[in-house]
């Protein structure tokens, strides 16, 4: 059996933990901030687990990660 492609975008976009949970940045931060409040973006700068259900299905996405 040939060896599995990880995915390429979903490899720029997540990172693993030392506990092996998936890690993703949140969205809405990259354009129309001037409606939003400084602690709006200011927690939007923060980084968070991907979703229990997300991540099996992105597990298959990213074999070697």
């Amino acid at each position: 059996m040939p060896k599995m492609k990880t995915h390429r975008g979903a490899a720029k976009r997540l990172k693993r933990t030392g506990n092996g949970k998936l890690k993703r940045a949140k969205a809405f931060k990259s354009h129309i901030l001037t409606k939003k409040s400084p602690k709006t973006k200011m927690n939007l700068r923060q980084s968070t687990l991907v979703s229990e259900g997300d991540a099996r299905r992105i597990a298959q996405l990213l074999p070697y990660k």
